[in-house]
């Protein structure tokens, strides 16, 4: 290789240097802006790893939500004491509590039923079967839920999480997402009300019954259970809603 060759090489050495460099630093500030400042990759690199972690940072940014709304509701209050006589402020107090227990706002106690619904095991093994058969579906969350509130339920909770009228269940995979938050079975719904009448009407419930059918069948879980004492936190979701009008 002659000397001018060597040196030509020479020169072009930082400009490659500098491409290098640039292009690592690009990789780096994507990769720190996709990962959010957290670990692209959470510790034990498994899908049900990185479904607990979601979980807990969801529970923890609703708790911190049920928070700031009752600091909202109190400074509310406060501001209605000041601007309004005290009969009043109380009156539109009552109503606000009045509602809150109707819509799942504030928590709610008493005598109850739990049901816990479970996959069949694994070693249920039937030649020709649908594996679908063998777990618990959205379809079957919405039976349960459905005949509690046809009993005279109260309030209920779906994995400890409290339902409103505008909550969905929807399954993703062998999960169900409440929230945005994913759960795997066993599941258990918590009702609050008379338990005569919420057993009554799980025992006249076609769905329910298919439900158990099944459950004989095919070793699906199903326990129903009749409690002194249900607690069911209030709702910390949003409830924003989207509503869609007829043109003309």
């Amino acid at each position: 290789m002659s000397k001018g060759t060597r040196a030509s090489s020479r020169n072009h050495w930082p400009l490659v240097v500098l491409v290098v460099c640039a292009a690592a630093g690009y990789v780096f500030v994507a990769s720190g802006l996709s990962a959010g400042g957290a670990d692209l990759r959470p510790a034990g690199g498994d899908v049900a790893s990185l479904i607990e972690d979601r979980s807990q940072r969801v529970s923890d940014k609703r708790e911190r939500a049920r928070e700031l709304r009752l600091e909202i509701d109190s400074l509310t209050i406060v501001d209605d004491a000041k601007t309004s006589t005290k009969q009043t402020a109380k009156a539109r107090k009552q109503r606000i509590d009045k509602l809150e227990a109707l819509t799942g706002m504030d928590s709610a106690a008493g005598p109850g039923v739990r049901v816990t619904l479970t996959d069949a095991p694994r070693s249920v093994e039937i030649p020709g079967l649908d594996p679908n058969v063998l777990v618990v579906h959205q379809q079957d969350l919405q039976a349960f839920v459905n005949t509690l509130w046809a009993g005279g339920a109260e309030a209920i909770s779906l994995q400890g999480q409290r339902l409103i009228s505008t909550t969905g269940i929807k399954c993703v995979g062998n999960t169900v997402v409440l929230e945005g938050v994913p759960y795997s079975p066993p599941y258990v719904i918590e009702a609050v009300g008379e338990p005569s009448g919420l057993n009554y009407s799980l025992g006249t419930s076609a769905e329910v019954k298919t439900y158990a059918d099944y459950a004989a069948k095919y070793d699906l879980g199903l326990k129903i259970e009749t409690l002194d004492q249900v607690a069911a936190g209030a709702y910390a979701g949003t409830v924003g809603l989207n509503f869609a009008r007829a043109i003309g």
